[in-house]
């Protein structure tokens, strides 16, 4: 668990990144200490404006320190996610930030122990894999069975594909926070 300050310093460093960014000027460095910022962990940075998803980009597992793993999710939200076109400079002002820290993964067997709001789902079966955060299941007042199936069609699966036995589902939980009560939407 991350505490209030190294939370605020990740949602700072995120918004300084990009700022800097489009005042093409280096991005800046983290220098905190705190075992929060420097643990290895999966996270998602997502960017919202009035709202709505703008982009949302991940890292499930990672080799690199949190804050680097934050600096370089915000940068892809805003200017690699596919769903959308890049934000621009004028945009950043209007932008509400959201951090998932992830936990690690772990694949199940039994469905049963997908718990809706606190679990966050991976679904793999051959070369197709989906994710979704545990919040969208809770914005969208999903059952079990239909985040099941929402994932699978993230993944570019059948809906049923949950179900096969060659399919690997794996749980996890995530930290969430942000720098504004407004953020919420698809990611």
């Amino acid at each position: 668990m991350l505490n209030d300050s190294e939370k605020a310093a990740l949602l700072k460093l995120a918004k300084d990144t990009l700022d800097a960014y489009f005042a093409n000027k280096p991005s800046p460095v983290c220098t905190s200490p705190d075992d929060g910022l420097i643990a290895r962990k999966g996270a998602f940075v997502s960017l919202h404006r009035e709202g709505d998803l703008r982009g949302c980009i991940g890292q499930l597992y990672s080799d690199q320190e949190l804050h680097k793993v934050v600096q370089h999710c915000a940068l892809s939200a805003a200017l690699e996610d596919p769903r959308f076109p890049p934000v621009a400079q004028d945009e950043l002002e209007n932008l509400d930030i959201e951090i998932s820290v992830l936990s690690p993964f772990r694949r199940i067997r039994n469905i049963e122990e997908v718990e809706v709001g606190k679990h966050g789902l991976y679904i793999v079966q051959g070369p197709f894999r989906g994710l979704l955060l545990p919040q969208v299941a809770t914005e969208f007042r999903w059952d079990r069975k239909k985040f099941l199936e929402q994932t699978c069609r993230k993944a570019g699966l059948p809906e049923s594909a949950w179900r096969d036995p060659h399919a690997e589902i794996y749980i996890f939980e995530a930290e969430v926070f942000s720098d504004s009560r407004s953020s919420g939407g698809r990611h």
